[in-house]
């Protein structure tokens, strides 16, 4: 997966630094759509997964053992944290990577759809829309996966809440521009943050990890398709209409950041549900934490020109900057 610098003044830079950013740049520019899409394609062709025959459904969960990194969980390092059994702390990671997964399915349906608007004006002969499918049958088995994991895991499909998935339905008919690739990104990249580090944290269910690596492996491609024609879009987009596109996804970080961790799963593990929102709300480690998560993500927007001081104020209110 490719990454993006902000550019510094030469004189800020090390000796060999300043070669180095350059390289990097110059890497980072997008291809020709059919080059990018041919390589993809031959990347699908070798690395893509079944999910209902390479992960063992049947395998029985190991007690004891996370479901997010502890240090991930909503409410690690909260007065509320410190008060609860190990058990409970646990039961919670369980409950909020069920709610990561549905939001996660809920999320690529949008995508599926996106992705179609955009081929259906396409030469659909062309590798740019031959890869667009191969991505479409991809997210079909990673909402497949996660469906599957939430149910193996006996918990509920929490979902982004009823409110913003009447409103989401609005993405279905809004004129597609920058900000629908942008978006995808968002969605993609913040929960690729998280499963990167699960994936190999050996305190973690092998369920969870081996679905990790799975949609790491393949959103990788993903993320490059939408990365580069998110730069196609922005060198075809007036100033002017960018500025919607920029505020269009300040609301989308936002939406998404907030919506990941429903307020269930605090009730489900008996917790005061007002007074846990309040405590994740005001944790300085839970903003540490989505900073982190959204820190590649943002560096690439900014360089991409997606982010401005009027629409960043959003993401500060999401604790993504």
């Amino acid at each position: 997966m490719t990454q993006v610098t902000l550019s510094r003044p030469p004189s800020a830079d090390p000796p060999g630094r300043a070669s180095e950013r350059s390289a990097r740049a110059k890497r980072d520019q997008p291809l020709d759509r059919e080059v990018t899409a041919s390589r993809l394609l031959t990347a699908s062709a070798e690395h893509s997964f079944d999910p209902l025959t390479e992960i063992d459904w049947d395998a029985p969960l190991t007690p004891g053992l996370w479901y997010l990194p502890e240090q991930r969980v909503s409410l690690y390092g909260t007065p509320l944290w410190e008060q609860m059994s190990p058990e409970q702390r646990i039961e919670l990671s369980e409950h909020e990577i069920a709610s990561a997964a549905s939001v996660g399915i809920w999320f690529e349906v949008i995508l599926m759809n996106l992705l179609s608007r955009h081929i259906y004006e396409e030469d659909l002969t062309s590798a740019h829309v031959q890869y667009a499918f191969t991505e479409l049958a991809d997210e079909c088995r990673h909402s497949t996966m996660f469906g599957k994991m939430i149910t193996k895991l006996g918990v509920p499909a929490y979902g982004p809440g009823r409110k913003l998935h009447k409103l989401s339905r609005l993405m279905f008919h809004l004129p597609m521009g920058p900000s629908n690739w942008a978006g995808i990104l968002v969605a993609e990249e913040i929960l690729d943050t998280f499963q990167r580090e699960a994936m190999n944290d050996e305190s973690m269910q092998p369920l969870v990890r081996t679905v990790n690596r799975i949609h790491v492996v393949e959103e990788a491609r993903h993320v490059r398709y939408a990365r580069e024609e998110l730069q196609r879009d922005v060198t075809r987009t007036s100033p002017a209409r960018l500025r919607i596109e920029r505020m269009r996804l300040g609301i989308i970080a936002y939406e998404v950041a907030t919506h990941l961790i429903h307020p269930g799963v605090y009730a489900a593990v008996g917790l005061d549900v007002e007074e846990a929102k309040r405590q994740a709300a005001t944790s300085e480690h839970r903003a540490e934490t989505m900073r982190w998560s959204g820190q590649r993500l943002v560096t690439f927007l900014r360089e991409a020109g997606m982010i401005d001081p009027v629409s960043e104020r959003l993401w500060r209110k999401a604790r993504l900057v």
